[in-house]
């Protein structure tokens, strides 16, 4: 059986499938609990990321002259 994410709630007695998929009888599952400011964790990672991407690739930064390519990729068109 190929591995696969479902989503999933605990309704205070069992955990239930979001996720319409069949699985076999005795299939072996992980279950992983998430946080309840998932939600929250993942905007916060999120804001992070995109400031550091800003950050690495901000207009004031530097452009290279060719020159300081040690080998060319030939699968490059150029500009």
């Amino acid at each position: 059986m190929k591995t696969v994410t479902l989503s999933a709630r605990f309704d205070g007695e069992r955990i239930r499938l979001e996720d319409d998929h069949p699985l076999p009888q005795n299939a072996r599952l992980l279950v992983t609990v998430l946080p309840d400011d998932a939600t929250q964790e993942l905007a916060d990672w999120h804001r992070f990321a995109t400031q550091n991407l800003a950050r690495a690739y901000s207009d004031n930064e530097p452009e290279y002259p060719d020159s300081c390519v040690k080998k060319p990729n030939p699968h490059y068109e150029g500009r």
